[in-house]
């Protein structure tokens, strides 16, 4: 049986928060790193202050904790988006998400429109398999 290795960015900052909410930024399981929702806080935990500044943080930690593991967004084969008001984000989110992903193939993607993410507005969670060695 495999068992879970959890995985953290670089920044001990970020590391203190998973400590505080009990939960490890990525599990890497076999050749496949399961991340989890990454939302657009700064190092102290609090939310940027607009929605395009919360997708752009998302996406930047998001990359530091596949950076942790030796991925990259090449490495993503799995997304699910979660968003608190999509009729109006969207075409925002949109921008952001063709900047991380600018060519084809894409990774599979769900999008979800919530009404709660704990003080957030957008939150992204990825599948990557992990390059061999």
């Amino acid at each position: 049986m495999t068992k879970r290795e959890p995985v953290y960015p670089a920044s001990s900052e970020r590391h203190a928060l998973y400590e505080k909410h009990g939960y490890s930024a990525a599990i890497r399981s076999g050749d496949l790193l399961f991340v989890s929702g990454q939302v657009g806080s700064q190092l102290d935990g609090e939310p940027e202050p607009t929605y395009a500044a919360q997708v752009a943080r998302a996406f930047d930690n998001l990359r530091a904790v596949l950076a942790a593991a030796g991925c990259t967004f090449d490495d993503i084969i799995d997304v699910t988006s979660f968003h608190t008001a999509p009729e109006v984000q969207f075409a925002e989110f949109l921008e952001a998400k063709n900047r991380a992903f600018p060519t084809q193939p894409f990774p599979n993607w769900t999008a979800v429109g919530v009404n709660w993410l704990a003080g957030f507005d957008f939150e992204i969670k990825v599948i990557a398999r992990i390059p061999a060695a």
